[in-house]
C-alpha cells in the first residue's frame, strides 16, 4: 500500500477513536496554552490526526486522497530511494509548520485549540499544485474550471484575508502556512537532494499554457 493510504487509514482510525472518547480528544488536540505551559509538544503533530466530525474528516481526508498518491509518486520520481522518506517528512513536518504562527498568537489564551489535519493536507495540495501548476482546479463543490498557477494565489490570498479576520472559528493561519510550507520544502529539497529542477518546471508549463 502506498504511504498516502497509510496515513489515511491511521488518520481516519484516530479520528474515529478520538470523536467517541473525549478524555482521548482532549489528549491529542492543540492546545497551544497546555503545550506551552507543560511541554507538551507532541500536540503540533497529534492534533493532526484527530478531526472535529465527519464532514471534516471526510473533507480533509478526500482533499488529501486527490493529491497524496500523485505527489507521492512524484517524489519518488524526483528523490528516487528517498522519495518515501521525504514524503512523510513532508506530511509531518508540515503538521508542526503550518501551527507555529498559531501557537506563537495563542499560547497565552487558554480556551484556544484548534485540531485537523487541513495545514498538511494543504501543503500536499500545493505541492501537488506547483509540480503540475496547470492542472484544472475548482472551488469545494465547483467542478474543475481554472488552472492551478491561478487558483493557488486565489486561495492563498482567500485564506491570508480569513486568516487575519478570524472567520469561522477555522484555523485559516493553519492552511496558509501549510501551503506555503509544502512548495518551500519541495523546491529546497529538490535542489539539494533531487534531479529535477521544480522551478524550471513549474515556469516553463505555465509558459507553455499560456502560449496555446
Amino acid at each position: 500500500m502506498s504511504v498516502s493510504l497509510y496515513i489515511t487509514i491511521f488518520t481516519v482510525a484516530i479520528s474515529i477513536i478520538a470523536m467517541y472518547n473525549e478524555a482521548y480528544m482532549e489528549k491529542l488536540i492543540f492546545h497551544p496554552y497546555t503545550a506551552h505551559q507543560h511541554n507538551e509538544w507532541y500536540r503540533f503533530v497529534s492534533s493532526g490526526f484527530i478531526h472535529a466530525d465527519f464532514i471534516h474528516l471526510a473533507f480533509n481526508m478526500f482533499s488529501f486522497y486527490m493529491f497524496g498518491d500523485y505527489v507521492e509518486q512524484y517524489f519518488k520520481m524526483i528523490f528516487g530511494s528517498s522519495g518515501s522518506t521525504l514524503y512523510i517528512v513532508l506530511y509531518i513536518s508540515s503538521l508542526v509548520v503550518c501551527l507555529i504562527p498559531t501557537y506563537l498568537n495563542h499560547y497565552k489564551q487558554y480556551n484556544y485549540q484548534s485540531l485537523g489535519a487541513s495545514g498538511a493536507v494543504s501543503a500536499i495540495v500545493f505541492v501537488g499544485i506547483f509540480l503540475q501548476p496547470t492542472m484544472q482546479i475548482g472551488f469545494f463543490f465547483i467542478p474543475p474550471i481554472i488552472p492551478g498557477f491561478i487558483f493557488g494565489p486565489i486561495y492563498l490570498g482567500l485564506t491570508a484575508y480569513l486568516s487575519k479576520n478570524g472567520q469561522g472559528g477555522i484555523n485559516h493561519s493553519a492552511h496558509l502556512w501549510g501551503s506555503i510550507y509544502g512548495v518551500v520544502f519541495l523546491i529546497v529539497t529538490s535542489y539539494f537532494i533531487g534531479n529535477y529542477n521544480v522551478l524550471s518546471s513549474f515556469i516553463e508549463q505555465i509558459k507553455i499554457y499560456l502560449a496555446r
